[in-house]
Formats: C-alpha cells, sequence, structure tokens
C-alpha cells in the first residue's frame, strides 16, 4: 500500500504513515461492525438454546437490535459518582477499548493480509493481553464501591492465573513451529499431518494443548463459565456497576472485541488460520479469509455455547482449575514437546 501512495506523489515518509492510518481502519471500523453484530449472534444463539426468539423486532429478523441498543447509550447521561475518581474512572473504558483493538494489528486474516507483520507477534499478543486487565482495575478502584473492588480483584487474580497456563500453551506452539511470527506459524500448520490435515489441532501432542487453551480463552475473556467478574448473584454487575451510557458501551466493546480475539488466536495458532481443513487443492479455491472467517464464527459460537448451558464455576474451583491442573500439565506438555523435538528434528 506504501508504493501506492508513493506513486501518487507522496514521499516515502508520508506514504508509509497514510498506508498504515489506511490498514488501521481496514481492521477497526470492520471489527466494530462485527462486535455490533456478534452481540445479536449471541443473544439469537442464547434464545435458541432456551426456546425463544431473541431479538426479532427493530429492523428485518432483528438484525438493527444492537445499533438500536448503541443509539439508546449514546443518548443516556454518563453518571459519574460523587465519590469516584473521576478522571481514573473515565480513563479505564478506554484503556480497555483501546487495549482490545491494539492486539488485532498482528492477526493475520489471509496470506500476507496483516498491518504489522513483525516477528515477535505472539510476544506482542502476550504483552497486549497483560494490559487489559488494567481498565478492569482502574474501574473497580476508581469507582469508590466495594462490589465494583472485590470484582477488579477477582479479574486481576484470574487473569494472572490463567496467562500463566496460556503462556506455556504457546511455548508447544512456538517450538514446534520454530518461530513467533503469526504469519509463519500458519504457514508451518499446512500439511501437518500425514501431509492432508492443516493445523497443529490434528497433533496428539498439541491437541491437548488446544483445549486448555480453549478453556483458558473463556477464562481471560471472563466469559462463562468463568464470569465471576460480573457474578450478578454477587457482585450486582461487577466493575461495571457504577457506569452508564458510552463509557458500559466501551466496556461491552472492548470485551466482545477480546473474544472475538481469541477466536481468532484459537483459529491461527491450532487451526491453520487462512488455511482450509484439508491440504486440497481444490479447497484453495475458496479465499484464505473466507476460511479464517468462517473458523472464527465457529470459535465464537462454541463461546455462546458454553455460555448459554455451562453453569457458572465456584471461585475456588476456577483458582484450583488453573493451578493444580493446567499449570501443571501445560508445564508437562512443554517437556513432552521439547523432548520430542530433541529426539526427532534435532537429533
Amino acid at each position: 500500500m506504501t508504493a501506492f501512495f508513493q506513486s501518487l506523489g507522496m514521499s516515502h515518509d508520508w506514504a508509509w504513515f497514510v498506508s498504515t492510518i489506511c490498514g488501521i481502519l481496514l481492521i477497526a471500523l470492520p471489527l466494530m461492525l462485527a462486535v455490533a453484530m456478534i452481540i445479536y449472534v449471541d443473544r439469537k444463539i442464547w434464545a435458541a438454546m432456551a426456546l425463544r426468539r431473541g431479538p426479532n423486532v427493530v429492523g428485518p429478523f432483528g438484525l438493527l437490535q444492537s445499533f438500536a441498543d448503541g443509539l439508546k447509550v449514546f443518548l443516556q447521561e454518563t453518571i459519574v459518582p460523587s465519590a469516584a475518581n473521576k478522571g481514573i474512572f473515565l480513563i479505564a473504558p478506554v484503556v480497555t477499548f483501546t487495549v482490545a483493538l491494539m492486539a488485532w494489528a498482528v492477526i493475520p486474516f489471509n496470506s500476507g493480509a496483516i498491518l504489522a507483520n513483525i516477528n515477535v507477534g505472539l510476544l506482542y499478543i502476550l504483552a497486549i493481553s497483560s494490559l487489559g486487565v488494567y481498565g478492569t482495575i482502574m474501574a473497580g478502584w476508581a469507582s469508590n464501591s466495594k462490589y465494583p473492588f472485590f470484582s477488579a480483584m477477582r479479574a486481576s487474580a484470574q487473569m494472572i492465573s490463567y496467562e500463566v497456563s496460556i503462556g506455556f500453551i504457546i511455548v508447544c506452539v512456538v517450538l514446534w513451529a520454530d518461530t513467533f511470527n503469526l504469519n509463519q506459524i500458519v504457514i508451518a500448520q499446512k500439511g501437518h499431518v500425514l501431509g492432508i490435515f492443516n493445523g497443529f489441532v490434528f497433533n496428539p501432542l498439541l491437541f491437548p494443548m488446544w483445549v486448555m487453551f480453549l478453556i483458558s480463552s473463556l477464562a481471560e475473556t471472563q466469559r462463562a463459565p468463568f464470569d465471576l467478574t460480573e457474578a450478578e448473584s454477587e457482585l450486582v454487575a461487577g466493575y461495571q456497576t457504577e457506569y452508564s451510557s458510552m463509557a458500559f458501551a466501551a466496556y461491552w466493546l472492548g470485551e466482545y472485541a477480546n473474544v472475538l480475539l481469541m477466536c481468532a488466536l484459537n483459529t491461527t495458532l491450532f487451526f491453520g488460520g487462512w488455511l482450509p481443513p484439508l491440504d486440497i487443492p481444490v479447497l484453495y479455491l475458496v479465499p484464505g479469509f473466507i476460511w479464517f472467517l468462517l473458523k472464527v464464527g465457529f470459535f465464537f459460537f462454541v463461546f455462546s455455547w458454553v455460555k448459554a448451558t455451562v453453569p457458572r464455576y465456584r471461585y475456588d474451583q476456577l483458582m484450583r482449575l488453573g493451578w493444580k491442573i493446567f499449570l501443571p500439565t501445560s508445564l508437562l506438555f512443554v517437556v513432552l514437546v521439547s523432548g520430542y523435538l530433541m529426539l526427532t528434528r534435532y537429533s
């Protein structure tokens, strides 16, 4: 894209700047539209599993319900509690929303279709995802209310607990792919098993890692059955209790952008990204980004399915699963994967 703007007479620096801004908009604007639509899809899935209709009034088939909800919160008054730290209270949702968007810079949508094709893409994802908890902690502390504060403490403990396991799971993927570059990780999955199956998920040593990564993704995004930060029977609405209007909407947008990000990471790290499921020439006639979107859509359905059917964990169960099961298991598989590669690839 830089070369295109240079052909229009721009200097290299200006061409790079304009092409980068265009790349950001090409990701951010469709992502915002996607977030609005997946909220609708989420509600439809829950309704179908509860034998209800879900949104069906605003627009054809209820498709405009999310936009009507967005207009409603936009027109509401932003209420700041008198005892709150006003600056941090207002900055917190902006931090959550911004961090949720930043991680998408290194996600490959197709071969070469990536905003920042950096060699340390996975490390960038880990760094950005660790920043997400700051928005929650800031909201809990700045609200000066006990329920948001309890929620913020839960969120920090929960995200730290499962990020450790996610780190070890990613180490297994990096060892096998021999790169931190997400584009190269997808390419490494081509014909990975028997020369036919595209994806690390078909590898017996990495399949358990995918199962743990999927469950950890639910915990990391605070989705059911790990939505203890927003447990309405205990914490009213968690760290969002004192928020209204667009500040509340920013949290919702950030939450669903993070859910989509985790769906994209499951797709990229274990299901071959933009590659078709099978390494058959006829399947490559379908554009890569279509395969990518289909896989992300499948994982979002799984996320909604779990939320609609699985009851919420107790907090001690959540911690026990993270520290006593996932952490030692993921560490064991790091040893197994590295040992197998030493015996087969590097011996």
